[in-house]
């Protein structure tokens, strides 16, 4: 299933990316659905790669299960590992989630772009998510196709909010701090 939001922030390109890249935990107050975003690990220009910046922060959102999906994602498992390769040289942040539910069978990748516009940023986030629920236990095989596409739409759901409202969120964090 397609991941695609785009969001226009009203911020020069440079502070939104590196605000967004460095700032990310400090945005939570503005995130309807995220309880924490916490650091894990912060690496300036991996094997010499000049530009960029690895990140793994991990997520913990709040969100309302569906009724079908009840018996094999409870709320707590509502946290997902966020693998990102910043890319200052491109405008570009590649990144990887892994859900804390199903790790081997959901494949979530894609790619954010900070589009230049002067004294505002398009923010375009274009992604992949795909689940296979065969073998998870709890859910029956006769159903796993029909559980799949209802978790995925759930996921979906749950992502693609919070990646549009860190847009939001972040605009709203810039507009607070101190003029330079």
């Amino acid at each position: 299933m397609k991941i695609e939001a785009d969001a226009k922030i009203a911020f020069p390109r440079a502070l939104v990316f590196s605000t967004y890249r460095d700032k990310l935990a400090d945005l939570v107050p503005h995130l309807p659905n995220v309880r924490s975003i916490q650091v894990k690990e912060s690496e300036d220009a991996p094997q010499g790669a000049e530009g960029k910046t690895r990140k793994l922060n991990l997520w913990r959102a709040e969100g309302d299960v569906p009724k079908v999906a009840q018996a094999v994602i409870k709320p707590d498992m509502l946290a997902w590992d966020d693998h990102a390769l910043w890319d200052q040289n491109e405008w570009s942040c590649e990144w990887r989630v892994e859900p804390h539910f199903f790790k081997d069978n959901i494949r979530c990748r894609g790619k954010n772009q900070f589009i230049d516009q002067g004294e505002s940023t398009v923010l375009q986030i274009r992604g992949q998510l795909d689940i296979d629920l065969k073998g998870v236990k709890g859910v029956p095989s006769f159903l796993a196709g029909t559980v799949a596409p209802v978790i995925e739409k759930f996921i979906v759901a749950l992502l693609t909010p919070n990646l549009t409202s860190v847009s939001k969120g972040l605009e709203a964090y810039l507009k607070q701090q101190p003029k330079a």
